[in-house]
C-alpha cells in the first residue's frame, strides 16, 4: 500500500512534534551534526514561523501520512538566502520511513509548490557531502552538483535544478 502525504505548513501549536523531530540524531546527522537542544529547536521554529508567515505557499512543512495523520517528516520550499530569485528544498524523514520513496513524492510536492509561485525561478538543495541517499534522490529530479566545500564553517554540497 502506497502512503498517501499531506502538507502542513507549521504553526505554533506544532512546537512539540518539530522537537520530537529534530531531536532526534540520526534525522539531524547531515544537517546539524546532531539532534537539536530544546532551546534551539525553540530558536529555529521561531524562525520557521516567521519565515512561514512572509509568503502563502513558501515556508516549512510537516509531512503527514495522510491516513493516519502520522508526522513522516518535514520540508521547506523557500527563497535562497543567497538570492531570493532561486527557490532551496529541503526535507526530513523520520528513519523507520526510509527507502519507501516518500523522499521522492516530497520532493515532487516541493518542485510543484516552487512552479506555483514561480516556474522559472531555478531550485536548490544544500546537503551534506556525504548523504548519497539525497544526492541520489535530487539527481533523478535532474539536479546537477556545483559546488562542495565548506560555507559558513559547515561542509555542504549544492545541486541546482536549472528551470529557466
Amino acid at each position: 500500500m502506497t502512503t498517501q502525504l499531506t502538507f502542513k505548513k507549521y504553526t505554533e501549536e506544532d512546537f512539540s512534534d518539530y522537537l520530537n523531530l529534530v531531536k532526534e540524531d540520526d534525522l539531524m546527522q547531515y544537517i546539524t551534526g546532531k539532534g537539536l537542544s530544546e532551546t534551539d529547536a525553540k530558536r529555529r521554529f521561531a524562525f520557521i514561523l516567521d519565515l512561514g508567515q512572509q509568503h502563502n505557499a513558501l515556508g516549512y512543512f510537516q509531512v503527514l501520512d495522510t491516513a493516519t495523520g502520522q508526522i513522516i517528516g518535514d520540508c521547506k520550499l523557500v527563497f535562497y538566502k543567497r538570492n531570493i530569485h532561486i527557490f532551496e528544498i529541503g526535507y526530513l524523514v523520520r528513519k523507520e520511513h526510509w527507502r519507501q520513496g516518500l523522499g521522492t513524492k516530497i520532493c515532487e510536492y516541493l518542485l510543484s509548490q516552487a512552479s506555483t509561485v514561480n516556474k522559472e525561478n531555478d531550485v536548490i538543495a544544500v546537503i551534506h557531502p556525504e548523504n548519497i541517499a539525497s544526492r541520489k534522490l535530487l539527481e533523478k529530479f535532474n539536479f546537477e552538483s556545483y559546488f562542495k566545500g565548506n560555507e559558513d564553517g559547515t561542509t555542504i554540497e549544492k545541486l541546482i535544478l536549472k528551470r529557466s
